[in-house]
């Protein structure tokens, strides 16, 4: 009893440290979006990568990796709780992001809209439904992974599927770049690769 206690407290933790993050990465982006006056991301060149500004943006973006692998790190016992807390920060992490842009700049409006999800390694974007579904699921997962007993959160017939989707949807989200990559900005008016409206994220 006092285990599952702990582990709900860490739970906790976890969530809150999220939802904090989340806020943070919504205030950053929308004071990006600001400075290169594209609050609205619908409109030519909505993120202008030249300069400093391009490896900034991929540090930035490999830190908040780091900060959301650490609390995982941080909050398990075990190689699975670490995954399970880190796939939960992710999850709400993602989730109250697009909660409090839509609050600071009225953005997204609708979870249809199209959003640059994440630009590593490759850019890879979607409509917001997307990332929020796939939160959930990793909200859902780690909550099982951290929460349950031991050998039932081990069981290879949950890891498994879990792996597959992962593989699956990161396929689908950077298809279009991975098809452009050979031929760089060049590829993008060549018939069979789509490009969707960007904004910075």
């Amino acid at each position: 009893m006092r285990r599952l206690g702990q582990a709900r407290t860490r739970w906790l933790v976890v969530v809150l440290f999220a939802v904090a993050m989340a806020w943070f990465e919504a205030a950053t982006v929308y004071y990006l979006r600001v400075m290169v006056d594209r609050v609205d991301p619908y409109q030519p060149n909505p993120l202008p990568m030249d300069g400093i500004l391009e490896p900034v943006e991929l540090a930035r973006e490999a830190a908040t990796l780091v900060m959301l692998a650490a609390v995982g790190a941080l909050a398990g016992r075990n190689w699975r709780t670490r995954l399970g807390y880190a796939a939960i920060a992710f999850g709400v992490w993602d989730i109250f992001y697009y909660v409090f842009l839509r609050l600071m700049c009225d953005w997204p409006r609708t979870l249809l809209d199209w959003d640059i999800l994440f630009l590593l390694p490759l850019p890879w974007w979607g409509p917001v439904l997307a990332p929020v579904s796939i939160a959930l699921l990793m909200i859902l997962w780690g909550t099982l992974a951290t929460q349950s007993d031991e050998r039932a959160a081990d069981a290879r017939w949950v890891w498994a599927p879990a792996g597959v989707g992962i593989v699956l949807a990161l396929a689908v989200f950077m298809i279009d770049a991975w098809k452009a990559l050979p031929n760089g900005r060049d590829d993008k008016d060549k018939p069979g690769v789509s490009t969707p409206p960007e904004s910075i994220r």
